[in-house]
């Protein structure tokens, strides 16, 4: 009998065969009510969760599924995911750590060029028959700051360091072992040693507010912020003080929070830019993510070690 996986994730549909390739049997539910009807009706046959870390799953959920195995995460982050219900149940959690590096480090550094260099605003003004042009700082030889080292903040570094000459200085949970950037001990140190500061952090509560009124204070008038990462990694209300009273530049944003909704004072800025959660889109991205979930199942299920688990906390 192959074993069943329910889908809640939709921005990879057109990857999605590759399971089906390999013997599983889907049950796609993009919506909460999908997703609600779906573990009613089809309790006795899930073994396998495909999610992604906003949608989550649930303690009440698990439990109403008596023979899930296996919970798989696309992307790095798994901040709705109830570890600790897996654990007590014995359900095994993986994520997609590095599978979509590449895409979301060019969609970063697309997001940061566009901001210094004010690309949306005179890309506007041509449109409208202006001809305004204004001094827009370089990056070549600047500051960049990353919370969070991982696969998607290293393969950022790799980029501003080789690509723009920056000098890389990085905050995260243990220094990195094995890279020449500039370790910065809190995320306060890392604001103030940086022009420019990408988060590349997950989510979930150790990251809550990470960035706050303290911390865009010291990225100073001049820095600029840009944010791939989880929205939660930035108090929203401080950040549009910061903007609106010019104590910071300007920001980029790709996550939200409360996607698809987004603030009316942060949409009528004009020092920030704002993209609709795509970071990680790409056809590439997309096939290595879904080729990785697959590995992961044909792993599980045939009794060897995943390739990608998450690891439970205490």
């Amino acid at each position: 009998m192959s074993e069943t996986v329910l889908v809640l994730v939709e921005a990879v549909n057109e990857y999605l065969p590759l399971l089906e390739g390999s013997g599983f049997t889907l049950i796609r539910a993009p919506s909460k009510a999908e997703r609600a009807a779906a573990i009613a009706q089809h309790a006795d046959t899930i073994t396998a969760v495909l999610t992604r870390g906003p949608l989550g799953f649930y303690a009440e959920e698990m439990a109403a599924l008596p023979h899930l195995r296996i919970i798989c995460v696309i992307g790095a982050g798994y901040e709705h995911v109830d570890l600790a219900a897996a654990r007590d149940r014995g359900i095994t959690v993986t994520n997609g750590a590095g599978a979509n590096a590449s895409s979301v480090a060019d969609h970063a550094m697309a997001l940061l060029l566009a901001l210094v260099r004010d690309i949306p605003q005179a890309d506007a003004s041509v449109r409208r028959g202006e001809w305004r042009k204004l001094s827009r700082p370089t990056l070549a030889g600047k500051r960049m700051g990353i919370l969070g080292l991982g696969a998607v903040g290293l393969a950022i570094a790799q980029r501003g360091a080789l690509g723009f000459n920056m000098s890389v200085s990085y905050h995260s949970r243990r220094r990195r072992e094995g890279v020449g950037y500039h370790y910065c001990a809190s995320v306060l140190e890392l604001a103030a040693a940086s022009d420019y500061l990408i988060i590349a952090t997950p989510g979930g509560a150790d990251t809550r507010h990470a960035i706050d009124k303290a911390v865009l204070d010291a990225l100073g008038p001049e820095g600029f912020i840009v944010n791939i990462a989880r929205a939660s990694v930035i108090n929203t209300a401080d950040l549009l003080t910061a903007l609106q009273h010019h104590h910071i530049a300007g920001a980029a944003l790709d996550v939200f929070d409360d996607e698809p909704e987004v603030p009316d004072e942060l949409r009528a800025l004009n020092n920030v830019v704002l993209t609709p959660h795509v970071a990680g889109l790409s056809p590439e991205a997309s096939e290595g993510t879904v080729s990785l979930v697959n590995q992961n199942l044909l792993a599980f299920f045939a009794g060897q070690p995943v390739l990608t688990p998450v690891p439970y906390t205490p």
